[in-house]
């Protein structure tokens, strides 16, 4: 995306020090750097404000993974919603073959209630795996 290469930098510091002299130079850097301490400042403070509000809300580092992948966090939400589709699946036929066993008389368990329903598992993606630490968040 944006490197600066050491060559880059010696242009850079070149230009300016073309453009605005050795004298103001080092006040221009000054007033650069205490603007960008102020600006990390105030992202912070807002972060952390955001962060009381909505305690639940990921990392930024996880943020920034979802937005660079997006796909990869729909197959995420996706295979939890599978998982949570059998377990409804599996408590609703339990509790479907126990009403009739209680009905029946018989006091005997059905063949319903003792034996869970043969669901496949989820499929699990073969894209699912987790992304490496991006090193720009450092």
């Amino acid at each position: 995306m944006f490197s600066l290469s050491p060559i880059k930098i010696m242009v850079i510091v070149a230009v300016a020090l073309l453009l605005l002299g050795p004298d103001k130079l080092p006040e221009v850097a000054h007033k650069l750097g205490s603007s960008w301490r102020a600006l990390k400042r105030l992202q912070e403070k807002v972060e952390a404000e955001v962060r009381e509000a909505i305690p639940d809300l990921p990392s930024t580092s996880d943020i920034v993974r979802i937005a660079r992948s997006p796909v990869n966090m729909l197959n995420q939400l996706a295979d939890r919603a599978d998982a949570r589709d059998v377990q409804e699946i599996l408590v609703t036929e339990a509790g479907a073959g126990a009403a009739p066993t209680s009905a029946s008389g018989s006091g005997g368990p059905s063949a319903v209630a003792t034996s869970p329903p043969s669901v496949p598992p989820p499929v699990k993606r073969t894209d699912d795996a987790p992304l490496p630490p991006d090193p720009s968040l450092n």
